[in-house]
């Protein structure tokens, strides 16, 4: 068996393509088809339940925001898991076959439409399934990535980059193809299609395995091996447990308000165990720090309660109040979910550069003068939509598209600066801790964002209400947005960057290719630019 080398990163014999461990485009094709599966699927979801199972608007939206924040809670557990027990690599595939799972048994339990029964907790055990799983494998697929290279190799930065463009390109491929199937053939056709990617990415991760060279392998494989007191090893009760997380999962995204209170209860002994660890065992600058991080994490269920939309109001706005008419053929709402992504392909290397050349000038803005500029950004976006909606009619679809190119604009501001700073500014032994806070704050986000879609409908809503509560949140947003660019260079002092450099790396590998909030795993500790 390939063994990983003591100083870490694959041996110096092992097979290389275009300068990189083959084992990176192995990762690379995984977490694309998985990507590809999860943005399909969830272009989907809230037309899948108002035309098939003839949902209204709110509580479509409700068990949309219930799943799309446990997508973003799971990965917490699966990283601790993999960490203490499974390894990176056992933890990737569980994800992948429950993800697959998922997929499948959605398009599999279909009924006939408005028919609920069998059919609807079907569906929910799809969605438990696939919450569970990509607990295991969002959490710990870019930890493979980072234990591909040594600590000192200055390739590590250009590995996350190309591993972060295959979730872009797997988030721009999946609307289309996933979408189309089922707006136009069925939706079973499009649960497949995602279920089908995901497995041809698990197919591939299996097949390809001798490429790793043996990282992600558990910490102790005799601990794991070793029978408990059930007779099962400690791995299989690891997986036994798993579906019991599939149970639980399957009753929150039925019981939604339980959700919104799981969250609040964590995010208080989570901020609160941060603050006094802050407060009564580090020194000032870490100190320091830890409040700085804190305040950016505060904002960040903001900025995805207006993201979010995406899926859920802004979606359904966009199949009934949006010219989709070109040449005569009308293209399905869900296509406009790769827009996003697509302005992400084309942009991320173009803000990179200008990053790097405003730092080399001393002119870079500061982590929260841009996180500033992120919440302006979104709230401009939708100030755009409702300008551009007539006052009768349908709207001109460019005004959707300049929207999400706003939104997308904002991302890169806020996104790939938040998880480089969880990390920049986190002392080791608390950076898993930041990382979980801030994928506790994106779930936060989502499920408010559910929230904020459904006050966008209700009995007798139309478009003139979804375009009021647009407007009113983009104010919200621009008005916290200015705000935080006033407090910019106080919390910019707790930072304080001119010592920074001394202890610890710059931030993130790839980071300048980072958008989606979970892109970098919980544990990014092998994941940090080296200092050349």
């Amino acid at each position: 068996m390939a063994t990983v080398m003591q100083g870490g990163g694959v041996p110096p014999h092992a097979k290389t393509f275009l300068g990189h461990p083959r084992g990176l485009y192995l990762l690379f094709f995984a977490e694309m088809w998985e990507r590809f599966s999860y943005y399909g699927m969830r272009a989907i979801l809230v037309f899948y339940l108002t035309k098939h199972f003839l949902f209204t608007e709110q509580p479509a939206y409700a068990v949309y925001g219930a799943y799309t924040s446990m997508v973003y809670i799971t990965p917490i557990l699966g990283g601790w898991l993999a960490d203490r027990y499974l390894g990176a690599r056992k933890a990737v595939l569980a994800g992948g076959v429950l993800i697959t799972t998922g997929h499948l048994l959605i398009a599999l339990v279909e009924g006939p439409v408005g028919v609920r029964g069998t059919a609807m907790e079907g569906f929910y055990a799809g969605l438990a399934f696939i919450i569970v799983g990509t607990g295991f494998l969002k959490a710990n697929i870019s930890v493979l990535v980072g234990q591909l290279y040594p600590r000192d190799d200055l390739r590590r930065d250009g590995a996350f980059s190309i591993f972060y463009m295959g979730i872009n390109t797997g988030a721009f491929a999946g609307p289309i193809i996933v979408g189309v199937l089922g707006e136009t053939v069925g939706w079973n056709w499009g649960f497949g299609a995602a279920g089908i990617g995901m497995a041809l990415g698990l197919v591939a991760f299996v097949l390809f395995k001798p490429a790793l060279h043996g990282v992600g392998a558990p910490p102790s494989a005799e601990r794991l091996s070793a029978r408990g007191p059930i007779g099962l090893s400690q791995e299989w009760t690891i997986y036994l447990a798993a579906l019991g997380g599939v149970a639980a999962s399957w009753w929150l995204v039925r019981n939604q308000g339980v959700v919104g209170t799981a969250l609040i209860v964590a995010a208080i002994g989570t901020i609160g165990y941060i603050l006094w660890t802050a407060v009564v065992r580090l020194p000032r600058e870490d100190r320091d720090r830890i409040f700085a991080a804190m305040f950016l994490i505060a904002l960040c269920p903001l900025f995805w309660a207006l993201f979010e939309q995406t899926g859920s109001s802004l979606n359904v706005y966009t199949d009934q109040q949006v010219d989709r008419t070109m040449l005569g053929w009308t293209i399905p709402a869900t296509v406009f979910q790769s827009v996003n992504p697509f302005f992400i392909i084309t942009l991320a290397p173009l803000f990179g550069a200008l990053w790097i050349k405003l730092a080399r000038r001393g002119l870079e803005p500061s982590a929260p003068l841009k996180f500033g500029l992120g919440l302006i950004l979104v709230g401009a976006g939708f100030f755009v939509l409702t300008w551009g909606a007539p006052a009768e009619g349908l709207t001109p679809a460019i005004f959707v598209i300049l929207l999400y190119m706003l939104h997308s604009i904002g991302e890169l501001c806020f996104s790939p600066v938040g998880l480089s700073s969880m990390t920049r500014l986190s002392v080791p032994q608390m950076t898993g801790l930041m990382m979980g806070t801030w994928f506790l704050s994106t779930a936060a986000g989502n499920f408010l964002a559910g929230l904020i879609a459904q006050a966008t409908g209700g009995e007798g809503a139309g478009p003139s209400q979804v375009l009021e509560v647009y407007g009113r949140i983009g104010w919200v947003s621009i008005g916290i947005g200015v705000v935080v660019l006033l407090l910019a260079r106080p919390v910019t002092k707790l930072m304080h960057l001119d010592t920074l450099g001394k202890s610890v790396d710059h931030g993130l590998a790839g980071d300048k290719a980072l958008a989606e909030p979970a892109a970098a795993g919980v544990d990014t500790r092998g994941e940090q630019t080296p200092r050349r």
